[in-house]
């Protein structure tokens, strides 16, 4: 029963200072969570303009009123 009692401490003792230096890195030096970065979105050579876009729509949709993605451009 001797042995286990400054185990038990030991291991408390481990579990109180990793649950603190836990909590540090979460935080920014204030106390206050850190701002996410700002994301920005870059533009696939593939991706076609609005313009092309709307002409497409508007070629393979004849005939189709309101079917999914056609919906409004049939006239």
């Amino acid at each position: 029963m001797s042995r286990a009692l400054p185990r038990f401490v030991a291991m408390a003792l481990f579990a109180l200072f990793s649950m603190t230096s836990l909590s540090a890195q979460t935080t920014g030096s204030d106390g206050k969570r850190k701002a996410p970065s700002k994301v920005t979105f870059h533009k696939a050579p593939s991706e076609e303009s609005p313009q092309a876009r709307e002409k497409r729509l508007k070629r393979e949709c004849k005939g189709r009123p309101n079917a999914g993605m056609c919906s409004g451009y049939t006239r």
